[in-house]
């Protein structure tokens, strides 16, 4: 922690300014993360008409999910590595993976090659956006936590309206290779991070570089981490694990993997399926893309206002709500309605569905004692991920057996699944949480 108990303006000016170029570049990164993601899903309708590669409903979700596996090794690796190689270093490679491997994608001659690019972006994703997570909360100004990494989600989104906008302006003149040639632009926002992205407080304190992590906490007014011994610290991992499943809590514990499951299958499937279950519905093209803008816009409002209305209302009730809201949404989606009315409910499905797992993890969060807190975020969000593999496959999987009508209805059971199991966690431990008063934390949703 710093040493000024009282800092000066000057101080907090510059820790202001430092949080800003923190926040400001690991946006951007959070942006091109969310670009190539959503890049898939807005090409796919085209994709899929043209038959290109030969490709099927089937393979198309296969391929939807070979991207969200590769986020799956992505977000379990990342916290080993970031601690060998830096969480700056991390951030650096990840971009510069999932960028290269858009070029596979681009230059694919063959299903099989396509999916390997997919795989490996998918990687690069997985491991970018929990340590940009990491990262801005190292620099954030002291309070405004919860409120920086909200921002910082908002990036995510924000991505993927630029992915409907790409394909929309490159597909009919140019082809969709063009769309995944831009996702390889990222490649030289690389340098930039290497240059002026700082390395991580945490990171430098664990590696013992006290000195310059003080100094750097001191220079600019920001929060200095506590030291942990490496074996103390693995230990504590492990305990904080064990402690998960210790007398009753295991139910507790499953509860919130089943909600985090059905809630990334809900916003991986969607995310993924939207465009080709739109068109499927008898919407143009254009239009379907539109509702991708439309959709995300709704995400980045979502995670503005979820926070504050967790904070009124308690996020386990919020995040039970939501998912019934998110629920409804969905399968409105699966009537053909006038398109003004479409575009509505697809911007309040977006607003619900995309912050309700985020509410998840801050439901686990208030519900964790502080010793186990990152451990059980992190497996809630680790098992959730086996979801977002499931649902591109199962978008994928119904459109193959010609039930696409069934698909907006399938994830619309996910969310609800996801209200039960949330709502049944929170009733259990509704007492205990009271007592506690512990403080309530937003953390990143994807």
């Amino acid at each position: 922690m710093s040493s000024s108990p009282s800092p000066s303006p000057a101080l907090s000016a510059r820790g202001s300014r430092l949080a800003l170029l923190v926040v400001g570049l690991c946006w951007l990164a959070v942006l091109f993360d969310g670009l190539d993601m959503f890049i898939y899903g807005s090409v796919l309708p085209h994709l899929l008409e043209t038959k290109t590669f030969g490709l099927t409903a089937d393979q198309a979700g296969d391929l939807g999910s070979y991207a969200t596996f590769g986020m799956l090794i992505g977000a379990l690796t990342a916290g080993t590595v970031a601690d060998r190689i830096g969480r700056k270093k991390l951030m650096v490679a990840c971009v510069t993976l999932f960028s290269l491997a858009s070029g596979i994608c681009a230059m694919a001659g063959s299903v099989e090659v396509f999916g390997l690019g997919r795989t490996l972006a998918g990687i690069g994703l997985g491991g970018l956006l929990p340590t940009a997570i990491s990262m801005v909360s190292d620099y954030a100004p002291r309070g405004r936590g919860a409120i920086i990494i909200g921002m910082l989600m908002t990036a995510h989104h924000a991505g993927g309206i630029l992915s409907a906008y790409v394909a929309k302006w490159l597909i009919d003149p140019v082809g969709w290779r063009a769309a995944f040639w831009v996702c390889v632009l990222p490649l030289l926002f690389a340098p930039v991070l290497a240059r002026f992205l700082p390395e991580s407080l945490s990171f430098l304190v664990a590696k013992g570089r006290t000195e310059e992590a003080r100094a750097l906490a001191e220079r600019y007014d920001v929060e200095l981490p506590a030291a942990k011994g490496g074996r103390q610290a693995a230990a504590d991992r492990w305990n904080s694990l064990l402690n998960l499943f210790r007398g009753g809590e295991w139910i507790q514990t499953l509860l919130y993997w089943l909600a985090s499951f059905g809630g990334l299958l809900l916003v991986y499937g969607v995310a993924t399926w939207l465009p080709t279950l739109m068109r499927a519905e008898g919407y143009e093209l254009a239009n379907a893309l539109t509702f991708v803008v439309v959709f995300n816009l709704g995400g980045i409002v979502g995670m503005l206002v979820a926070g504050r209305a967790a904070d009124r209302f308690g996020a386990p009730r919020i995040s039970a709500i939501w998912f019934a809201l998110t629920a409804a949404g969905v399968f409105l989606l699966s009537v053909h309605m006038p398109m003004g009315v479409t575009t509505v409910v697809v911007f309040f499905t977006g607003v619900f569905l995309n912050s309700a797992q985020t509410m998840i993890y801050a439901t686990v969060s208030i519900r964790s004692t502080p010793d186990s807190r990152a451990t059980a975020v992190g497996w809630t969000s680790g098992m959730g991920r086996f979801g977002a593999v499931f649902g591109p496959w199962l978008g994928g999987q119904l459109l193959a057996a010609g039930n696409g009508e069934f698909g907006f209805t399938a994830f619309a059971i996910a969310g609800l699944s996801s209200m039960v199991f949330i709502g049944i966690a929170a009733l259990r431990t509704s007492k205990q949480a009271a007592q506690s008063g512990a403080d309530q934390e937003l953390v990143g949703a994807h």
